[in-house]
């Protein structure tokens, strides 16, 4: 039986973290690539696309041909709620005119303040405009799958870092400022297991879903490595880059963002998430390991010492 990831692999979003994660992923294992992006870079081996993802003109003519089409574009993170549905909308309809299917890079936010290990199986019960943005172009994408528009499945995961993971909780604020010689910064408390996921592990997690027919119809927590406290993790990667242990961590937590928030737009918006980082946020993927397969996330220390690697050498 021929799998549709044996076909051409179309990602959106090609230059973001993720998405070039996911392009690498496929080139590793000789996947026919086409990577989508405002400015069309694609790294050896694949096609390079312009396109704006959004205008469905161009997302359809930039997906033709396709088997398997990877959503992991996304607009300015403080302007979700205006621009997010209408872009995945365009990503969706272009898998519908390749006949493609849809493969959704999403994050956990739907669930909102849980109590207990974040499971598939729970309520979409998120206040905030970010979760509910992300809740509705969820079942917006499934709804579409259970009336044989597109083949959907879905991908969700926490925080992540790796090379080329910048703009994340774990990017350049805590790995970028250790290597300059400053404080990690981090958004709550440092001694709650919080789960991060380490990008190659995602795009492995994705590219899975895209070729296992069974992954479709279905929302699917991908693997990571245990959870972590932030201290853990901080430690890991001071020792790993050579820096002192422990390391110093500047914690902004609810106050510095309720403070900053009067003058970022961006600190502004992470309050809606400050209560991932204010008690346990553990993210259970026993789903994806019992039904697609035996799956070996990247041990931290590996993950991290090529995330320092990565930042030393930009």
């Amino acid at each position: 039986m021929t799998s549709p990831g044996d076909g051409l692999h179309v990602v959106f979003g090609a230059t973001g973290a993720i998405g070039s994660a996911v392009v690498a992923e496929l080139l590793r294992h000789g996947r026919p690539v086409r990577a989508v992006s405002r400015g069309g870079r694609a790294p050896e081996g694949a096609e390079g696309v312009a396109a704006d993802a959004a205008d469905p003109a161009q997302a359809a003519s930039a997906a033709a041909g396709a088997t398997v089409v990877h959503h992991c574009a996304a607009p300015a993170y403080t302007r979700w709620p205006e621009l997010f549905p209408a872009l995945t909308r365009s990503v969706l309809a272009a898998a519908e005119s390749a006949g493609a299917k849809l493969v959704f890079a999403d994050n956990l936010y739907s669930y909102g303040p849980v109590d207990g290990p974040l499971r598939e199986d729970l309520p979409a019960a998120a206040q905030g405009r970010k979760g509910r943005t992300r809740t509705a172009m969820a079942t917006e994408l499934l709804d579409a799958h259970r009336a044989g528009r597109a083949r959907v499945a879905i991908g969700r995961a926490s925080d992540y870092y790796g090379p080329r993971g910048i703009n994340s909780t774990a990017g350049e604020t805590l790995f970028g400022r250790l290597l300059a010689g400053r404080k990690p910064q981090w958004l709550g408390s440092t001694v709650q297991p919080h789960t991060l996921h380490y990008l190659p592990d995602i795009a492995r997690g994705l590219v899975t879903l895209a070729d296992r027919p069974e992954a479709d119809g279905q929302v699917w927590h991908l693997p990571a490595d245990e959870a972590l406290t932030a201290r853990q993790f901080t430690d890991l990667a001071a020792e790993t880059a050579g820096r002192p242990v422990p390391a110093p961590i500047a914690v902004a937590g609810p106050a510095v963002l309720a403070v900053g928030g009067l003058f970022s737009p961006m600190l502004r918006e992470l309050r809606e998430t400050t209560y991932q980082f204010s008690a346990p946020f553990v993210v259970d993927s026993s789903k994806f390991g019992t039904a697609l397969g035996p799956f070996e996330p990247t041990p931290h220390a590996e993950a991290v010492a090529a995330t320092v690697e990565w930042f030393r050498s930009r």
